[in-house]
């Protein structure tokens, strides 16, 4: 396995072609997941361009909520001019687990046992006549 595949593929991080699209482009920012975050140029709207260079494997799930916003013109400036700090309550955001161990699996899931938890008696049948 001695060949670097990565120059011919985008699924396991950036590619030439995107390497050679993002010289000359403003560096703004990086999120705590490692992710860069470029900007420059314009859209055919008049909107700069942004782009997000993924730290591992490209997967969406992986961009932060506050980076997603300024991805997608929510927020005009990077997200920690542009929003509140923050706070303790709030939790980190999760990337989409589905299809590796960590996901979630409810009560009688078959990777659970597939023993679900007894009918209660609680619900009623509908009836035509009722």
């Amino acid at each position: 396995m001695g060949i670097n595949l990565n120059p011919f593929t985008w699924w396991n991080g950036i590619s030439w072609g995107t390497a050679v699209g993002l010289i000359g482009k403003e560096r703004v920012g990086e999120d705590a997941l490692g992710n860069v975050y470029y900007q420059g140029g314009r859209d055919t709207n008049g909107n700069p361009r942004r782009w997000c260079v993924y730290a591992g494997a490209n997967d969406a799930s992986r961009v932060p909520p506050d980076w997603f916003s300024w991805l997608h013109h929510q927020i005009d400036d990077v997200p920690d001019r542009a929003l509140p700090p923050q706070r303790r309550w709030e939790k980190p955001a999760v990337p989409n687990m589905t299809g590796t161990a960590l996901a979630y699996r409810p009560p009688g899931a078959l990777e659970k046992g597939g023993k679900r938890a007894p009918a209660t008696g609680d619900y009623e049948a509908w009836t035509p006549d009722a």
